[in-house]
């Protein structure tokens, strides 16, 4: 059963990271606050946008040691490791498909959000553990007493902030890319759940 986990928890890191990659593709649409941040450390210092995903990630793991280290596990650091490197593979395969105009470019922003959301849901019913920006807002949590959407709007509000002032690229999709890829999230994760409570 620990195969099957494991073999669903990769399969998700893999479709959430292609909706990283397809989203920014147009960003200009404006991209998820998180993904502003790293967009616009990527424009301003170079290496790889992988690279700052992980380099983002492993900030946030050192803040949660020391905060709530219960929510650091195996799967943490697969998380952030993994999710960079994919995202780097498929920004440089370019598997993605192409417009040239708005209507389309929406679409694909609607495509990779679906994506995100499936994926997202899909590695978070695998049970290995908590991504790294999950696992920092559930201490922050635990730490103020807040509830968990409330310090989800607070943290990913303060990193948008950044993300803008740095430059990153922020658009009316940045608003509202939560409340799309959340229902999708919370659907695929019930559905796939039942399957590893087995384990």
């Amino acid at each position: 059963m620990v195969y099957k986990q494991f073999t669903i928890f990769f399969i998700g890191l893999l479709i959430f990271s292609y909706g990283i990659a397809l989203a920014i593709q147009v960003q200009y649409l404006g991209i998820h606050p998180w993904d502003v941040l790293t967009i616009a450390f990527y424009d301003l210092f170079g290496l790889s946008v992988g690279t700052w995903t992980v380099i983002i990630g492993l900030t946030i793991i050192i803040f949660t040691f020391f905060a709530r280290r219960e929510y650091i596990n195996i799967g943490t650091f697969l998380n952030t490791f993994l999710v960079g490197v994919f995202v780097d593979m498929f920004l440089y395969l370019q598997w993605f498909p192409t417009t040239g105009y708005l209507i389309g470019d929406i679409m694909i922003m609607l495509l990779a959000i679906i994506t995100m959301g499936i994926g997202g849901g899909t590695y978070s019913a695998a049970q290995i553990g908590l991504g790294p920006r999950d696992g920092f807002m559930l201490s922050i949590s635990d730490m103020t007493g807040k509830s968990i959407q409330l310090i989800r709007i607070y943290v990913e509000s303060g990193v948008l902030l950044v993300g803008l002032v740095l430059g990153g690229p922020a658009f009316i999709f940045t608003f509202i890319f939560t409340f799309i890829q959340s229902p999708i999230y919370q659907r695929v994760f019930l559905s796939i759940k039942p399957y590893t409570d087995r384990a």
